[in-house]
């Protein structure tokens, strides 16, 4: 059996029998997990593994632990800041910044990578153009060039624990005013407008990148289509225009952003058409058993075999990891940020 391409969530902090079987269905290639999958290190650690052995080869485990506001698993996990904080301390201390992004990635996917979570999807590379209310301060910087270079390194910092980044949201979130959680969002600009927004997931790239999500925005002077949906924007322009080689998934396919598409099996279909090889579907339990059944037959070998190079590596346990001289050196210098008044995020 291999991946598929539907990645669900979970109710709660234990798998339900419905959702056992949903697991087991060769469409399935993951799970996203939630704070409401949360309760403590030591129940997080039997679900990750409780759902990495509901078959093989294993299927991937996923959550967004960005940092800020939008970081799922808390106490007693470390406190991620807002990755904007990081920028600002860029355009005062350069060196010191690029150090600080790289112990954020580091810490990040080494406390996942101890319970057995195999990618967070992160970190966000919108720039921070004060559009996007959803974006806000998990911005790194206003400037292309800027995000491209801490990036990279958030991305190193996350490899050397054994995890590859997700870079969110393509194309860009940055310029529409909308959330796409809850409303339909347009951005306006031409294709060389969006040149800058364009110019971390180049870099990105350039340095292997291994996993991209979709935003669920359209761009109408480009295409009619959500970029999630748009076979343009991922086969054409990402793919093609680009050159990118690893996976490519979509933002939650149950956000109003995607609902232009119809059902939610239309939406998937339209999805995997487009070319993406992992759809999320989340908080709409009732729809998985009908999407599966649209689903039957489906088969992209490629897109398993991408999907397959996003486990995560490294086998460490939670108790040595916070015990170790590097979580402890990459923690203190993480949290020098909080004595910085300077940095401190406003709202």
């Amino acid at each position: 059996m291999s991946l598929g391409p539907l990645m669900i969530d979970l109710r709660g902090k234990t798998i339900a029998a419905d959702e056992r079987e949903w697991l087991q269905s060769p469409l399935v290639g993951g799970v996203i997990l939630f704070t409401r999958n949360f309760e403590n290190v030591e129940q997080l650690a039997r679900l990750v593994a409780e759902i990495h052995a509901a078959r093989q080869p294993p299927l991937l485990v996923t959550v967004d632990q960005e940092g800020g506001r939008v970081q799922r698993f808390r106490e007693p996990f470390f406190r991620l800041p807002p990755l904007r904080v990081v920028g600002r301390l860029y355009d005062e201390e350069r060196d010191l910044a690029l150090k600080v992004v790289a112990a954020c990635g580091w810490l990040m996917a080494a406390e996942l990578r101890s319970v057995g979570v195999d990618l967070s999807f992160a970190p966000c590379v919108d720039l921070d153009r004060g559009l996007a209310k959803v974006i806000g301060d998990r911005a790194l910087h206003r400037e292309g060039a800027v995000v491209a270079a801490l990036a990279r390194r958030f991305a190193a910092g996350a490899k050397k624990a054994g995890m590859a980044i997700t870079a969110k949201h393509f194309p860009t979130h940055a310029g529409a005013h909308s959330d796409s959680h809850t409303e339909f969002a347009v951005d306006n600009r031409e294709l060389a407008e969006l040149d800058e927004d364009l110019q971390p997931y180049r870099a990105l790239i350039a340095n292997g990148l291994s996993a991209v999500m979709v935003a669920h925005v359209c761009f109408p002077a480009v295409d009619a289509r959500p970029a999630s949906l748009s076979s343009w924007w991922i086969s054409q322009y990402l793919r093609g225009e680009l050159g990118f080689k690893g996976a490519v998934i979509s933002d939650d396919l149950s956000m109003t952003g995607a609902s232009v598409a119809g059902t939610p099996a239309e939406r998937v279909r339209l999805a995997l058409e487009a070319g993406c090889d992992l759809v999320l579907l989340c908080n709409a339990p009732e729809q998985i058993p009908g999407v599966l059944d649209s689903l039957k037959g489906y088969v992209n070998p490629s897109a398993q075999l991408r999907l397959t190079r996003l486990h995560g590596r490294g086998d460490i346990d939670w108790e040595s990891l916070h015990a170790s001289a590097d979580w402890q050196k990459a923690s203190a210098l993480v949290a020098s940020l909080e004595t910085r008044p300077k940095l401190t995020l406003e709202g």
